[in-house]
This record gives C-alpha cells, structure tokens and sequence, in this order.
C-alpha cells in the first residue's frame, strides 16, 4: 500500500512519546538544487554592495539576492568574476559596458552603519535605457541580515514581473533519521531558501500535516500522544501550543481557515472520517460531511467560502468541493482513478493536488474553470504539493537517491529546484503566507 493510501485509509493510532517541544532550536539547514530554469530567463547583474570602511556585514547580501532571483527560474544572474567593473554609485556606472555584456537590468548598493544595526540601500537599472527603476534603503539588524536581503530580491523581482516575491516567505517540513527506537522525527520552519532553520518541536515518533495560520504566526500539525492522534496549534514566537482535538480515532488534516478563526479537520470520532470544523475562539465544533465514506485532507478556498476534500464516496480517492458551512458536495477532479491531497492556488482559479498516472504518483495542477490538469512533477512518489503565496511555484515532498527530499516547481514551467539534507528523510512541506 502507497503513502497516499496509509494517509488516506490509515491514519491508525499508534504509540508517541512526545520528547520535546521549543522554539528557535538551531537544526541542519537544507540545500538547494537548482534542476532546471526558463530558457528567457532574464540576464541580471548583482554587484557585489560596498561597504563602508571598517564594517563588516554579516551576510553577503548581493549573493543572496542573486541565488534568490536564479531560484525563480525567470533570472539569470551574472557570476562575480565575470563582471567588468563593479559600482557602487550611479555616477560609478557605465552603462555601455553592462550592454556589451548582454546585462537587462544592473542591480547596485551600499551597506553603511546604522546605530547597532546597517542601512542597507539599493538601486536597480534598466540597462539599455539607463534609467532608475527603483531604489530603497532598508534598515537592518545584525540578526536580520539575510531577511533583508530577501526582502530587497522580492522588491526587485516584483519590480520586474508585476508579481510579489516569495524570497522573505518560510516553509515548514518535518524531518526524520534512524530508526526504531532511536528515530527521531522533528517539525522544522526555514527561510524558503532552506537557510535558517528552527526546530518546532521534535517527537521520537512521526508528526505529520503542518498548516500554516494565515498571519504565520501559527503552526498545527498532527503528533500522537497518550496513543491517539492529536492535532495542536503552536505559536511560532513563544513555543506556546494549545491541543485542540484528541477524540478517538482519527484526529487528522488540520487546515486554517483564511481568517485565522476557525480550523478545518478530519475526525472520525462519529464513525466514518468526515471533515469538522472548529471554531478556535469559542471551541464550537461542527460537522460539515456525514457520509458513509471516507472523507479526509480538507483545505479552504482562499475566500472562505468553500472546502475543498479527497473522498472515496465514488469508489476511489478523488477531489470534492462544497460549501465551507455544509451542504452537498461536487466532485471536481474527472481524471483519473487517484487524485488526493488538495490544497487551492492563491488566486482560487486552480488546485495542485496528487494524482496517479500509471501507478505512479504526480503532482499536478488542475484548472478548475476548464477542469483540465497539468503535471508539474516527474517521480513516482511525489506528494504533499503546497503553492507559494504568490501562486509560481508548488512545493512537494519526493525521493531522490533513495531518500526523502523536497522540490520546488514553477507553475510556468522551468525554475525547477530540490532542497535536500546532508541526511535523514524530508517531507511534509508547507510553504508559509506572507509574513506580516
């Protein structure tokens, strides 16, 4: 039986011994490699940003900033060694020069002292026009160092593309390594370039389903203790974590409404799975499928008004969508015997979800005016998709090497990446919202 079917048909209590909750526990960060890119990808200059005498940043932000323009897959920026010249002013910059190399657009800056911290200032050129697209100065703690880096590759890509950048935006995984006894599995957030990771909380046992709250400051997730399933929400900043189901059976698939209030989930405390709503303030619970089936994996439309569920009311795993109050359900998925784990695309036009294609299991992306899907994915064990914030790119667990890794897919095409560990397994990804 696949991981999709376990997950599906067999969320079976197990024994957990929870060993530890925290927050903001150094963990090993992921690498990231790129695997493929757009063939327009737009040529960018980065120049290394001057510094005034005696400072000395923490982080090299112009690097940063050009690994996460190439991540997009829409930027090709230029190596350091190959650049002629390297301004820091405009008056420094000739722009005939970053012609002839072939540059579009030429990225300049300054780091300068600021009380305890740095201002960090930037500007971005229109090459062939010589023209000043936009410049920002950015104050920046010593700690804050990289996110400010990913804050100024998210101004220029948004400047260049008309769409919001995903640079400063988070992803949540869970990690596993050994086994056995001595297995130890952790719910993990980091930067989206896998720098910066935080150990959330750690169990010698598995956890399962994180979900990001709709202002990132919240995380649920699936752990088992006292052998049943329970679902917590757990606070990024304090480490504080509420249990907010553990009836018997299944306690499983947490998703946050778009407001943050309420808490969809699978409980089969009645029976059969069925798909609950909770009410984080006053605790109400109310059932929203009461059928026979296995009804399991619920996620929000970005509105609110609608869920979205895998169910085997028809005879196989497939895609159904109804009213987030109740009421009937329609299924939505037409192709194919296996189509599961749903999670819609930010603007609510599409959905990616699991499919199966000849045994084998896709990420794929369906169309919901046209109900048409689109494979993202090439593996045969490919699952758990989650949309960037800005809608490009899905995340998705997968096995490379005999090993469970992470990969990054443009919804365009191309800009592909894989983001791995030195070892141990990676799965369960969930890329955060914008952060507030």
């Amino acid at each position: 039986m696949s991981r999709h079917q376990r997950l599906l048909f067999s969320l079976l209590a197990v024994v957990l011994a929870l060993t530890g909750t925290g927050t903001a526990i150094a963990a090993p960060r992921l690498n990231i490699e790129i695997t493929g890119g757009i063939e327009a990808a737009q040529p960018i200059a980065i120049v290394p940003f001057g510094v005034s005498e005696g400072l000395i940043p923490p982080v090299d932000v112009a690097s940063v900033v050009s690994a996460d323009l190439a991540r997009t897959g829409k930027f090709k920026p230029m190596p350091t060694r190959d650049m002629l010249d390297m301004p820091t002013s405009r008056e420094a910059v000739d722009f005939r020069d970053w012609s002839l190399l072939g540059m579009n657009n030429l990225v300049i800056g300054q780091i300068e002292p600021d009380g305890t911290g740095f201002r960090v200032s930037f500007s971005l050129y229109d090459v062939f026009r010589g023209e000043e697209l936009t410049s920002e100065t950015l104050v920046s703690s010593k700690s804050g160092m990289r996110h400010t880096a990913h804050r100024i590759a998210d101004l220029i890509y948004e400047k260049l593309t008309g769409q919001r950048g995903v640079a400063a935006t988070r992803i949540a995984y869970v990690t596993s390594s050994g086994s056995g006894d001595s297995q130890t599995v952790t719910l993990r957030v980091s930067d989206s370039d896998g720098d910066q990771p935080q150990t959330i909380v750690s169990s010698s046992e598995p956890i399962m389903s994180p979900a990001w709250s709709p202002d990132g400051r919240r995380i649920a997730y699936v752990s088992f203790e006292n052998r049943r399933a329970a679902i917590y929400v757990q606070e990024l900043g304090s480490g504080r974590r509420d249990l907010v189901a553990s009836y018997p059976g299944i306690n499983g698939s947490p998703a946050f409404s778009p407001d943050g209030r309420r808490l969809a989930m699978t409980l089969s405390k009645d029976g059969s799975p069925d798909i609950y709503v909770l009410d984080l303030t006053s605790r109400q619970l109310s059932r929203v499928t009461d059928h026979f089936a296995i009804d399991t994996e619920p996620s929000w439309s970005p509105d609110g008004q609608h869920l979205i569920f895998t169910s085997n009311r028809g005879g196989s795993p497939q895609i159904y969508r109804m009213p987030a109050s109740g009421g009937p359900a329609e299924r939505i998925s037409v192709e194919g015997d296996y189509n599961a784990r749903a999670s819609y695309a930010p603007d609510g036009r599409s959905i990616a979800m699991v499919t199966r294609i000849n045994g084998e299991f896709r990420i794929g992306v369906l169309d919901l005016e046209r109900r048409l899907t689109r494979l993202l994915s090439s593996g045969n064990l490919d699952e758990s998709p989650s949309f960037a914030p800005n809608g490009s790119m899905v995340i998705y667990a997968t096995i490379h090497g005999g090993r469970g890794v992470l990969a990054a897919a443009s919804v365009a095409g191309g800009g592909n990446q894989r983001l791995s560990q030195d070892s141990g397994q990676v799965r369960e990804p969930a890329w955060s919202p914008f952060m507030q």
